[in-house]
């Protein structure tokens, strides 16, 4: 008898288990969108704030960005010479 109610415990307890497993699954599967949303708004501001408070600022585009630094590209390279070998 004193076996029994030990077996039943276990019992009870798996079966505590497994409703708490499948019901935190089915709550994540509902709420997927918000929990997405949200940990997508949690990067986006660790990531500006670590920019150092640039604000608002745009990052450089690489096409004319530093007009007054003369960033005009040069004249077109020349030729290279020519390699001449003899026999």
């Amino acid at each position: 008898m004193n076996c029994q109610k030990i077996v039943n415990v276990i019992a009870l307890a798996s079966g505590a288990v497994s409703i708490a497993v499948v019901g935190s699954g089915l709550f994540v599967f509902v709420n997927r969108d918000s929990i997405i949303d949200s940990v997508k708004q949690q990067a986006t501001e660790a990531i500006m704030g670590s920019l150092g408070g640039l604000g608002g600022a745009s990052l450089p585009t690489g096409s004319n960005d530093l007009p007054s630094l003369g960033a005009t590209p040069s004249a077109a390279p020349t030729a290279a010479p020519s390699l001449q070998t003899s026999l």
